[in-house]
């Protein structure tokens, strides 16, 4: 299966095949938002992608390439990475709406400044971006999202069999289409607070230009802050119908990908 063995037969064979196929489900894991966080511990995330490949391999009838260390094994594995990752990345654009929405709000509100370390890319992000992080990754969940991505990774063995896993230039336009759904998406969680951020802006020009003697960064600045934190209050309700609406979205992505 390798070009050389270790004396153990169809042992052997066996482990071998187990290690082809969480190559997929390992690049799948690693690009998707959840299971890819930085605060995930890396035994944990092969220990679950062991587990899956145990359970694909009883599934699916998938053949592995005869000799995984040449030429066309490396091509075949290298494919198997790219499925993968193609399809991680496909819901991790989902997830970038919201952080991209927050970047709005808290340029609206004054709040650009207070950033924090993301858990998932390790990299600054607004604190308000946490926040909607966080809120999505609890629905995601909630609604099962986990599980229902972790079976469409499964069904991509019957979609892009082992050895026919280059994806086309037409599948790669469909992911780059839907990086115009993510900005549709983070101007709609982004639109009703950065209205009201602006009638108040629009307000607080209307008071400057009547009593030009007060301050107006030392009235303008609490103030909208304040209008943002009640904004987002009162938002709660649209932004959880949202992220759910979103977290189905980005689901019906990836099994849009492996249908076409």
């Amino acid at each position: 299966m390798i070009g050389m063995t270790f004396g153990f037969g169809a042992l052997e064979a066996e482990l071998w095949k187990l290690v082809f196929v969480m190559t997929r489900l390992g690049a799948a894991l690693l690009a998707a938002p959840f299971f890819g966080a930085g605060t995930v511990p890396v035994q944990l995330r092969v220990a679950i992608t062991a587990a899956l490949a145990v359970l694909v391999c009883a599934w699916i009838p998938v053949q592995v390439p005869a000799a995984l260390f040449s030429v066309q094994g490396l091509m075949t594995i290298a494919g198997e990475v790219l499925v993968g990752l193609t399809l991680g990345f496909v819901l991790q654009l989902c997830f970038a709406a919201p952080v991209l929405a927050a970047e709005q709000i808290g340029g609206a509100m004054g709040l650009s400044l207070a950033t924090a370390v993301d858990p998932v890319s390790g990299a600054q992000s607004p604190a308000l971006g946490q926040y909607f992080t966080v809120l999505l990754t609890l629905i995601f969940l909630g609604l099962g999202g986990h599980l229902q991505f972790i079976a469409l990774v499964i069904d991509s063995y019957t979609a892009f069999p082992p050895g026919q896993t280059w994806l086309g230039a037409e599948r790669f336009e469909v992911v780059v289409g839907f990086g115009s759904d993510l900005f549709v998406a983070a101007l709609a969680i982004a639109l009703p607070v950065t209205l009201v951020l602006l009638l108040v802006q629009v307000l607080t020009g209307v008071i400057s230009r009547s009593a030009p003697a007060l301050n107006l960064f030392a009235l303008g600045l609490p103030l909208g802050v304040l209008a943002g934190l009640a904004a987002l209050i009162l938002a709660v309700p649209l932004l959880i119908e949202q992220f759910g609406d979103l977290s189905v979205q980005g689901l019906e992505q990836v099994g849009s990908l492996l249908a076409r």
